[in-house]
């Protein structure tokens, strides 16, 4: 496997490259790093060569002084610009997860015929209406508030797995990323290559509260006003929350694999 570093904005994002056969380039979304997808990027790199990243202020990054979605993009842009990642043997496949789907689209639809393809983990989902609501809006500051103590706490020890990223910070991103899925839709189609997706089914969790019911049927609503617009997407949905990276990742592998194919020729 290489390691190597690229610079961009003043930020440095490290890099990982291994395994053989035909290229794949992972994302990862907001609070998760390479090291937090482990598993997968080690399942996938016994059929394809795996090209891994963190974002800005996530495991081995360094910090930055604004975060934001365009940010997040120009990322994974000199990622790709990255003549040690270029030198791939064929047109990668980008596979993101989270808000890393949300890079992919984007960045496939500025830059046609630099990609193989999309795999879609959980996320550039084109919502039909607002995920966050003015009723949501004290959930998530208390959700991204538990997300920063946790980080400042479980990893502040382990650099490869932490989030530099403040409580105000990660609200202000979903608050972001709930704008840029409003309009997604007209990404998808400016996109040409093949796409899959891989969905939860209950993003959300099962609870049987008001507002996770909504937000359940909201993220299954997207995934059926995509493929009204797109019925060539091919998507499967696995009976699991957001969280489906981490517990299914062998499945998930699997389903890359099949969507992916054999090595390039």
């Amino acid at each position: 496997m290489r390691q190597f570093t690229v610079r961009h904005g003043g930020v440095t994002i490290p890099v990982s490259r291994g395994g053989r056969g035909r290229p794949v380039v992972l994302c990862p979304g907001l609070n998760s790093t390479q090291a937090d997808l482990y598993e997968l990027i080690t399942l996938l790199r016994r059929d394809h060569e795996v090209v891994a990243f963190d974002l800005r202020g996530h495991g081995l990054a360094s910090a930055a002084d604004r975060y934001s979605f365009d940010a997040f993009l120009g990322d994974l842009a000199a990622v790709l610009a990255e003549p040690g990642c270029l030198g791939l043997d064929a047109a990668p496949v980008l596979v993101g997860y989270s808000l890393g789907a949300d890079l992919a689209v984007h960045y496939a639809s500025e830059h046609p015929g630099t990609v193989a393809g999309l795999v879609l983990i959980d996320g550039a989902n084109p919502l039909p209406e607002p995920f966050i609501t003015e009723s949501d809006l004290a959930a998530f500051r208390a959700m991204a508030d538990g997300l920063a103590a946790r980080h400042g706490t479980e990893h502040a020890g382990d650099a490869a797995r932490r989030v530099l990223l403040s409580a105000q910070d990660i609200h202000r991103l979903n608050l972001e990323i709930d704008t840029v899925r409003s309009a997604i839709l007209d990404r998808y189609r400016r996109i040409d290559r093949p796409i899959s997706m891989i969905m939860s089914t209950s993003i959300a969790g099962d609870g049987a509260g008001e507002r996770a019911s909504r937000h359940n049927r909201l993220w299954r609503a997207g995934v059926d006003r995509l493929v009204r617009e797109r019925p060539d997407i091919s998507v499967r949905r696995l009976d699991a929350d957001h969280r489906l990276v981490f517990t299914h990742a062998a499945e998930i592998a699997e389903i890359i694999r099949s969507a992916v194919g054999g090595p390039a020729s």
